[in-house]
């Protein structure tokens, strides 16, 4: 696998002025993004998200996960801190494709619960693959995180990889009646922690009155 740094570029958002970083990935054609905010070299642990792509979610407003929500709130965070970075990965679908996501939202509507509807297509329940990671952070210079995640496998599969995760910062947003399954199967199959109500997570969308 090669990861390739290509250019480094501002990026004004509604959270405040990042720095955008892309990466390409020889291995699949993939390109990756790190959104940067302040000085993030050094020994001091930086908050971070590892977010994998979701388009629908993201882009598209879907209510059938928490992805976009999540998103908005770590830029929002990282904001607030004045220093921080999110990782985004080109792995749609937790590693399946928008177009096998899509196939795996109609056993959805059918009755299959997230997890199922992966197996069905013949895909394990993740396939996301985190060592990309290392080199990107190599060339940020990242010695150690505070990871914003409510998944202790990507925790436990940062630090398998030798990355330096520091603390675990709980990090939810998002919850409303069309994605409820998707997060009781998240916390019941996938070990994801819910430690508090969602309901009660503040709206982090300036887009939004």
């Amino acid at each position: 696998m090669t990861i390739r740094f290509i250019e480094s570029s501002k990026l004004p958002t509604p959270w405040g002025m990042f720095v955008m970083h892309g990466f390409a990935d020889d291995s699949t054609d993939k390109e990756h993004l790190v959104l940067t905010m302040g000085d993030i070299r050094g020994d001091e642990p930086v908050l971070a998200r590892v977010h994998s792509e979701c388009l629908t979610g993201d882009a598209l407003f879907s209510l059938r996960c928490d992805c976009g929500p999540q998103l908005q709130s770590a830029l929002h965070k990282i904001a607030i801190a004045g220093r921080g970075a999110v990782f985004y990965l080109r792995q749609e679908g937790r590693g399946i494709g928008l177009l096998n996501k899509i196939k795996a939202y109609k056993l959805q509507d059918c009755g299959a619960d997230t997890v199922e509807a992966n197996e069905r297509l013949g895909f394990g329940a993740d396939m996301r693959d985190y060592s990309i990671l290392k080199p990107m952070l190599d060339h940020l210079h990242i010695n150690s995180l505070r990871l914003l995640t409510n998944n202790p496998r990507k925790v436990k599969a940062l630090q398998d990889m030798g990355i330096n995760v520091v603390e675990r910062l709980p990090h939810q947003t998002g919850r409303n009646p069309h994605n409820a399954k998707y997060l009781e199967t998240k916390q019941g199959k996938l070990g994801h922690l819910f430690d508090v109500d969602m309901d009660d997570a503040p709206d982090e969308n300036p887009h939004q009155n």
